[in-house]
């Protein structure tokens, strides 16, 4: 699990910063859906989205890592048994945040954050037309100095083979 930030914390202390996320991540399982300030939104997510990956896995040691996070039997099982399925063709991004304004007390951002539950459509991949890209040649247009009639790349190519002559003279 990802480790307490440091600074100013969710509660005020580590453990009760720890408490307050294992009851978000609890809730969100029971509920698929909550609202709470946007900071704690934010907050919860990596460990949301890692407790699904560990249910997705489904084995005994990634169970026992859950359940020391949610401490909770029941929750556990609706992850795992439950939910997992759901997740089974997502790779990542189990979780959305929206905004819903401000709290009207305190003037709190506001956010539901919820689990994605809709089945992944994979993009069809799009089909490469056979192109056929033929340079656009004018007679109006000069010669660019890299083709081989023009003067000025004449003028480099001698240069460039007295040069190595001219060193080996030495």
């Amino acid at each position: 699990m990802p480790q307490p930030k440091k600074g100013a914390r969710l509660g005020g202390s580590v453990a009760h910063q720890r408490k307050i996320l294992a009851n978000l991540c609890k809730d969100l399982i029971h509920n698929k859906s909550i609202k709470t300030t946007e900071a704690k939104a934010k907050a919860v997510r990596p460990h949301i989205e890692k407790l699904i990956t560990k249910a997705k896995r489904g084995d005994t040691h990634n169970r026992r890592m859950a359940l020391k996070v949610l401490g909770d039997r029941e929750t556990a099982y609706i992850l795992f048994e439950e939910l997992a399925p759901l997740f089974e063709g997502r790779e990542g991004g189990y979780t959305r945040i929206v905004k819903v304004g401000n709290r009207r007390g305190d003037n709190t951002p506001m956010a539901v954050i919820s689990l994605v539950t809709e089945k992944v459509n994979p993009k069809p991949k799009a089909k490469k037309e056979d192109k056929v890209v033929e340079p656009a040649e004018s007679a109006d247009s000069p010669e660019s100095p890299d083709s081989p009639e023009s003067p000025e790349s004449a003028d480099s190519v001698d240069s460039a083979e007295s040069a190595p002559s001219a060193e080996s003279a030495k």
